[in-house]
Parts: structure tokens; C-alpha cells; sequence
């Protein structure tokens, strides 16, 4: 137990964590030869393209050092703040972190966020200054920056080079020197964390899991703790490049167990395995539930397909603990699931992950956060989805959720950072120089007004300089006004959001100019309105195809045309009656980025 040691990699996005990991599996030799890629531990197609960490990924390294060996348990993370969740579960498994930081771009807002969660399960901190290969390094000054920051020596940062491969080997031996052995009693009933879980379609659910007391062996028969459900452990092992079976696995091991469980409602992260015939005291706490904090319904594009849908989605949760979902029926879409989500871009993997992992196709709805809202005789209703508001006359207040922004940028774009979250309902509550030339800005703001397109705009305003990070901080009241858009008198639930009553008038023009664009044209006037309540605050029309009835006339008196053009009209209002509109699946997306 004292030659292990747990640790996992803690930055910003596009700090280089991955290529750092891949340089130390290449000095270790956990992979060797034509298994070595770039960002090998990415196994996904969509991070590989997108260049980002998804999912955080655990595997075992062996190294010598002074004589003696040693097990090294790396976890990567995922750097974007939508996926901080996967951050959370990684330090619950380690004892120590390295921090890293890029040294062309210091320090940054979701460096900050995960260091804090690292310290506050008192971690082993491990700076570690990276891209010193690039012309554009700023050591010095980003040498500061850790210093205020960590609270360390200069000596104590390691300047590395991820890509080049300088200062892995005093890497790998600071992190032997530093971080401790794992706590725990080898000899006390079993107890290990499961931190990931993956379904295999041929051998069932895998459960990730450190060991923090005890030991499980190939056969043993065991219990989850919170669900109470017993199994045979059929395999254990450790992760490696792939599963490598052992007999044995001992306090302080990271591994996997399978033991046939096929449904996956059964495995839950966070639980605990024990034992049968010696089970532990107590289930491992700490481990905090996800607070999704972005809201859409998924439905199928086929209404045949909800149940593989359904069988989709809970597969994904398995290996996605952060997604929720709950049931839901629409009048335009049919049957589908509202989803929680931590962001945007964990909602855009989730559909790109169940088209290409699933071969599900399906339409979303405008995302929303919900909101507390209290009636007349004080009860507090949550509502997750705006169809599901009480009747207006009922509605005492709405409550909407705050969070705290951190922005970390350059002094050159306060102004331009100030203007868009001053538009976004913010107010700011601090300014910071951390450096000369590096400002942190914290604004108090609406989580609704962020999750449409507000850290595109962030990011295009300042060049791809600012880095953002948020949390939430409570709820507040606020004027919001539901508002309906309408086609041809029929309300598209689908479309309908909750919206602040200052911006409800634009954001319902823009709605009926963009939807003008996307729907295709009928035969009969389509009629798109955008409404608030009774009151119709935005119009837009489809002109009908027209066909040229009269072209039949040539000459003659003028009650001829009149009279094929009535029957024209006549056609054309009872198609109105029998004809509905279909909104295509552009129409939904492209309102999301209404710009």
C-alpha cells in the first residue's frame, strides 16, 4: 500500500492535461509502440475532434524509482466548466493533484474553481508550469501567479513541456515524494467508492471504483451499500489501456468490477460496495448529488423510437452521472424526456453522443433553468418546464436562480466584458488585478441570461483571452413573463419560454423573423405570432404559393377572372382549416442561436 498513489490532473481547457498524460504513460511504458497516439486517453471520436476532455479516465502506471516500484493511479479531467462534475469525482479518488497551468496564459478562471475543490479535500497540491517550449512563455510572470495563488516556493514549480517531454521524469518523482500513500485498514470490512460506471452491451454494467478499506477478490460475494442489491464479483482487475484481469485487489487500488448486472438503473455513482457476510458500517460520504443547471425536453424525431430512446439514455447516465431526466409529453413533439444538463455544451454532447453512440436522431427544445414560483397562498412551486406555469391570475411572484461569474481576462476588454454582462441583467460586485496585466471581474447575474449564447459572446469580445467560471449562489425575484409563439392560432409548447418582460418584445420579434425564414412555405398564409398571454406583441407572415388560376383567360369580361379567383380563395380558407404546419428541426435549433 505505501509504494501506490492516486493522483489526477486539475486546469483550465487548453492548458495541455491530456498531452501532459500522454508524456508520462510514454516514460512509464504503459503504452508503448503503436498504441501511442495523441491524446490517447481521449477515446471518444468527439474529443479527439473537438480537441476537449470529456470524460474524466483512470489508468494505472508502474515506475521505479530509488530501487523500489511503484503504482501510479492517474485520473485526467476534463477542463471546461461543464464538466466539472467529472472534476469532483476524480479528487473524491486521489490524495494528491497536479495543478496545471500554461504558461503563454497563466492562470485562469476554471484553474481557480478546480484548485479550490482540490484544497478543500486537502489534496497534495503539485504546481506545474506548461508549454515552456513555446516562444510566448511568460515564466516569470505566470511564476508569480501560482505563487499568490498556491501559496508555494519558486522551487516548488515544475516547468515542464508536455509536448516536448522536458521535466516528466521530476514529475513522476515529485509526485512519489509528495503525495501521501492512500489511508485505510487493509484488514477491516470492505468498503470502495464507485467514482464511473460504463455499460458493455456484452458483459454488462462496469463499476469503477477506488478501495479505501478492505480488499475484493474474483468471486467474492458483494452488496451496494445504498441500493441493497447483492451480486457475484465475477471479475475484478485494473484499468489499464484496457481491463486487465487480477485475482486480488487490496486497499488503495483503483479497478473495475463486473458482476452481470444488466439493468442499468442498478449502479449509482457515489455508492458504496461492501461485502455480504462482513459488510462495513457506514456507506463512504462526501460524495455530493449534481445540481443540473440547464433544462430541455429531448424527444425522438421518430415517435416509434421513445423506448430504444428511453434504453439510450439510461445507458448514457451510467457513464454521464450529471444527466437527468424525467418523462414528458408534448402536443407538437409527442412523447419525450426533460433533461437536466450542467451547460450548453454538455447539452450539445449528450444529443452528439446519443446520435453517435445510440444512432438516436432527436429535436430539442429552447433550454431553460427553472424557477421557484410562488402562488397566492404562499406555496412554492418548482417549474422545470414553462408549460407547466400556473395560470397568470394564480402567480403571487417568480423566484429565478443567481449565480456568482468570475472573469478573468486582460485590462483591454473591461469594457467590452462590463457592457455584455451589464446587458445580461448583471451587476458587478468586484474588480481585481491579479497581475499588471491580468483583471478578475465578479458579477452577481441571472443563470438564464448565460445559457443561451453567453460565453460565445464572452469569448469572441475578448479575443478567446477571458476565461469564465460560475457557481450558484441562491434565488431572486424577477419580473418573467411567459411567452408563446403561435402558428396559425395554435401555440408550439415547444417554443414557449419564460422570459424577463424587459427583453420579452425583442426576443419574440426575433423569434417570428427567424422562424419566417425556417419554415417552408404552403399553400395557404401561415400566421407566426408571438404572444404574452392574450396580448399578440410580434407578427410575422408565409405568404401562400400562389397558383396562376386566370391564366387561362385571355380576354373576355372581367367576371370571368373575379369568379376563378373566388374559387380560388374558397380552396385555400378550407385548406387552412385541414392543413397543419410542420416546424422543421432547423427551425428548433437554429433559435438557439438566435445571435
Amino acid at each position: 500500500m505505501n509504494n501506490i498513489r492516486n493522483f489526477c490532473i486539475i486546469a483550465h481547457i487548453d492548458h495541455g492535461k491530456s498531452t501532459l498524460a500522454d508524456r508520462l504513460l510514454e516514460v512509464t511504458r504503459t503504452v508503448i509502440g503503436k498504441e501511442m497516439q495523441e491524446q490517447v486517453l481521449d477515446n471518444m471520436d468527439l474529443e479527439r475532434e473537438r480537441g476537449i476532455t470529456i470524460k474524466s479516465h483512470a489508468i494505472q502506471m508502474n515506475y521505479r524509482l530509488g530501487g523500489q516500484d511503484y503504482i501510479l493511479n492517474l485520473i485526467d479531467t476534463p477542463g471546461h466548466v461543464d464538466f466539472s462534475y467529472e472534476v469532483s469525482r476524480a479528487i473524491a479518488a486521489c490524495e494528491g493533484a497536479l495543478l496545471v497551468v500554461d504558461a503563454t496564459q497563466g492562470i485562469q478562471a476554471q484553474t481557480i474553481s478546480n484548485l479550490y475543490q482540490a484544497m478543500d479535500h486537502d489534496l497534495i497540491i503539485i504546481p506545474i508550469l506548461n508549454k515552456m517550449d513555446l516562444p510566448a512563455a511568460m515564466p516569470d510572470e505566470v511564476t508569480e501567479q501560482i505563487i499568490d495563488l498556491v501559496g508555494c516556493k519558486k522551487e516548488d514549480i515544475i516547468e515542464a513541456s508536455g509536448k516536448v517531454g522536458t521535466g516528466i521524469e521530476l514529475i513522476l518523482e515529485r509526485i512519489i515524494e509528495k503525495v501521501p500513500p492512500p489511508k485505510g485498514d487493509p484488514k477491516a470490512p470492505l468498503q470502495a467508492l464507485i467514482f464511473d460506471s460504463l455499460y458493455n452491451p456484452y458483459r454488462g454494467v462496469l463499476a469503477y471504483f477506488k478501495i479505501v478499506n478492505g480488499e475484493i477478490r474474483k468471486g467474492d460475494h458483494v452488496k451496494f451499500f445504498n441500493t441493497g442489491r447483492e451480486y457475484e464479483a465475477d471479475e475484478v482487475g485494473v484499468l489499464r489501456l484496457g481491463l486487465y484481469p487480477r485475482d486480488v485487489l487490496s486497499t488503495g487500488d483503483v479497478g473495475y468490477i463486473i458482476s452481470g448486472i444488466k439493468t442499468s438503473t442498478e449502479v449509482k455513482v457515489g455508492d458504496t460496495i461492501t461485502h455480504v457476510d462482513r459488510p462495513c458500517d457506514a456507506a463512504i460520504s462526501g460524495f455530493e448529488i449534481v445540481k443540473p443547471m440547464v433544462f430541455a425536453g429531448l424527444y425522438p424525431i421518430d415517435t416509434d423510437d421513445y423506448e430504444d430512446f428511453r434504453d439510450a439514455l439510461e445507458k448514457l447516465v451510467l457513464n454521464d452521472a450529471s444527466l437527468t431526466y424525467e418523462p414528458e409529453s408534448s402536443a407538437a413533439l409527442g412523447f419525450g424526456f426533460r433533461c437536466g444538463f450542467l451547460g450548453l455544451l454538455h447539452m450539445e454532447i449528450v444529443q452528439e453522443r446519443l446520435d453517435r453512440e445510440f444512432d438516436m436522431n432527436v429535436i430539442s427544445t429552447i433550454p431553460n433553468v427553472f424557477y421557484h414560483v410562488f402562488d397566492r397562498k404562499g406555496e412554492q412551486i418548482d417549474v422545470y418546464n414553462p408549460s407547466g406555469l400556473p395560470d397568470p391570475t394564480e402567480i403571487d411572484r417568480i423566484e429565478e436562480p443567481y449565480i456568482h461569474a468570475q472573469i478573468i481576462s486582460m485590462p483591454e476588454y473591461i469594457g467590452a466584458i462590463m457592457k455584455l454582462c451589464l446587458e445580461k441583467r448583471g451587476e458587478l460586485k468586484s474588480q481585481v488585478y491579479l497581475t499588471t496585466d491580468r483583471v478578475e471581474l465578479s458579477f452577481e447575474m441571472p443563470l438564464a441570461e448565460i445559457v443561451f449564447d453567453f460565453y460565445d459572446k464572452l469569448k469572441s469580445i475578448s479575443r478567446g483571452y477571458a476565461s469564465f467560471d460560475y457557481h450558484q449562489t441562491g434565488f431572486k425575484a424577477a419580473k418573467l413573463v411567459r411567452l408563446d409563439i403561435l402558428l396559425n392560432g395554435d401555440v408550439v409548447d415547444a417554443l414557449s419560454t419564460l422570459i424577463h418582460h424587459e427583453n420579452a418584445y425583442r426576443f419574440g420579434r426575433r423569434m417570428c423573423e427567424k422562424l419566417r425564414e425556417l419554415i417552408p412555405r404552403q399553400q395557404f398564409d401561415i400566421a407566426i405570432q408571438a404572444s404574452i398571454g392574450a396580448k399578440i406583441i410580434a407578427r410575422e407572415t408565409i405568404k401562400a404559393f400562389r397558383k396562376d388560376v386566370t391564366a387561362k383567360c385571355y380576354g373576355g369580361d372581367i367576371t370571368r377572372k373575379r369568379k376563378l379567383l373566388e374559387k380560388q380563395k374558397k380552396g385555400k380558407k378550407k385548406m387552412k382549416q385541414i392543413g397543419n404546419v410542420e416546424v422543421p428541426q432547423t427551425a428548433f435549433l437554429a433559435v438557439l442561436k438566435l445571435d
